[in-house]
């Protein structure tokens, strides 16, 4: 009959831990089957009891590798060596290559959250269009009897009678402001403006918000019948809610300084010379509107062109002023312990509820509708009502002429004198530039434009030192 296999001698019961004897096959205290309980494994300790090594196993591959040796044959033990101390060798039995130099290591230790493992950036980014600098010295020689090489790209595009990109300095600038070749931008003529005529002067800037330049302005000097010198200033403002803003300005501006520089000298009272460049101003403006009936059929929803206007004119003993909109005049004398004064009054919203007497200047002037205006040069203004005034200051002194992008950040008379150097006067671009500065360091959330004229009008050939 069958047999139960052997099972090897167990001193205590695995379940309860009882004594057990030899040949039993359950526990006499808890019954656990004994007959569960594996056999021993048949293991190869590494060392034996007697401190004896034992032979090792045959190698499964069927290779004899000698065994290592215990000793060094002196009686000590041989040493043991890491791998990487041991010398490498190639397949040959020639010693390796010496391993490259690790780099320094540096004296400090980095600063916790700064990688220091990035590949080193180069010290120049190639160009989206050939450097042109080394379009000439990069080209091979020609050889004689070929083709000659094609001139470089910024040439070619001056010799069309183009002009070249600002960005990559070899594709030519298409109509639109773009360049033909990496597509970028190109900055306007009119985003930064200056000019200087004798002791008058003028900057407009776009300022930091505006994608353009929507204010436009004409300075100039004349004489007068008794050839006493006269200066005259005009500055506009784009209306930015009419349609091409920047043309009215541009339009009215023209119109107005060109009126001013021809009525002055033939005569014409430098009041009335004023009154009649505004509307030739307006009638410019007006122009604008006149677009044919193709034009109105792709842009329906367009509204008539508009700008504000002011201007000053100054001669040997008067100063005369005229405006529509919101632009101002503000008279600095050069004695700055006497006070300054604004020659205008605003067409808005502001400037009406306060001679209603319905808000102080204080809390019209914070309302949201504050800039609102009442009065502008175009087609679709309720009605024309260019203001002019007159005055005869008796100290030397500035006229300072500007838009809403200045004197909203130098909104009184104190203000705009404390934001004015003192030589401006002597130097009317110095000062203009200063004043256009302090707008942008303001936040230039405007157009700025600011024309400066010194009173009384001096001789042609003055001007900033």
């Amino acid at each position: 009959m069958s047999q139960m296999p052997q099972q090897a001698a167990v001193s205590k019961c695995p379940s309860c831990e009882e004594p057990l004897e030899s040949g039993d096959r359950f526990c006499g205290a808890c019954g656990y089957d004994l007959s569960a309980v594996p056999p021993r494994p048949d293991d190869h300790p590494t060392v034996a009891v007697g401190g004896a090594v034992p032979a090792p196993a045959p190698a499964p591959d069927g290779v004899d590798w000698p065994a290592a040796r215990d000793s060094d044959g002196n009686g000590r033990p041989v040493p043991v060596h890491a791998a990487a101390e041991l010398p490498g060798t190639d397949s040959g039995g020639s010693p390796l290559p010496p391993p490259p130099a690790a780099p320094p290591v540096p004296s400090a230790p980095p600063a916790p959250g700064v990688r220091f493992d990035r590949p080193r950036e180069p010290e120049e980014y190639p160009l989206q269009a050939p450097d042109p600098r080394l379009t000439a010295s990069a080209a091979p020689h020609a050889e004689q009897g070929a083709e000659p090489a094609a001139p470089a790209a910024p040439a070619a595009a001056e010799a069309a009678g183009g002009k070249v990109c600002v960005a990559c300095r070899a594709g030519r600038v298409d109509d639109d402001g773009y360049c033909e070749n990496c597509g970028h931008a190109q900055p306007r003529e009119r985003d930064h403006m200056e000019q200087e005529s004798g002791p008058v002067a003028a900057v407009s800037d776009r300022g930091l918000r505006h994608h353009r330049n929507e204010d436009a302005f004409s300075v100039g000097c004349t004489a007068l019948p008794d050839g006493a010198p006269a200066s005259v200033a005009i500055v506009c403002d784009g209306v930015s809610s009419a349609t091409r803003p920047d043309d009215a300005s541009l339009a009215a501006s023209r119109a107005a300084g060109e009126l001013l520089m021809t009525a002055l000298p033939r005569g014409t009272h430098p009041q009335q010379a004023m009154h009649d460049a505004i509307l030739a101003a307006s009638h410019a403006v007006n122009a604008l509107a006149d677009e044919p009936a193709t034009a109105r059929e792709q842009g329906p929803h367009q509204n008539a062109p508009a700008c504000t206007l002011v201007g000053a004119v100054v001669t040997a003993g008067l100063l005369v002023v005229g405006w529509v909109g919101d632009s101002r005049v503000y008279w600095v004398p050069a004695d700055r312990t006497t006070p300054p004064a604004r020659l205008t009054e605003d067409d808005s919203w502001a400037a009406q509820m306060v001679a209603a007497g319905l808000m102080n200047e204080a809390e019209a002037y914070a309302d949201e509708r504050a800039h609102a205006i009442t009065g502008w040069l175009g087609a679709d203004a309720y009605e024309l009502e260019p203001h002019t005034a007159s005055f005869k200051p008796d100290r030397p002194g500035v006229v300072v002429v500007c838009t809403d992008g200045l004197w909203n950040y130098a909104e009184s008379a104190e203000e705009m004198a404390d934001a004015m150097p003192l030589d401006a006067a002597a130097r009317p671009l110095h000062g203009a530039r200063v004043l256009v500065g302090h707008a942008l360091d303001g936040g230039g959330h405007d157009n700025v434009t600011v024309a400066l004229v010194p009173f009384p009008a001096v001789p042609q050939g003055a001007g900033s030192a």
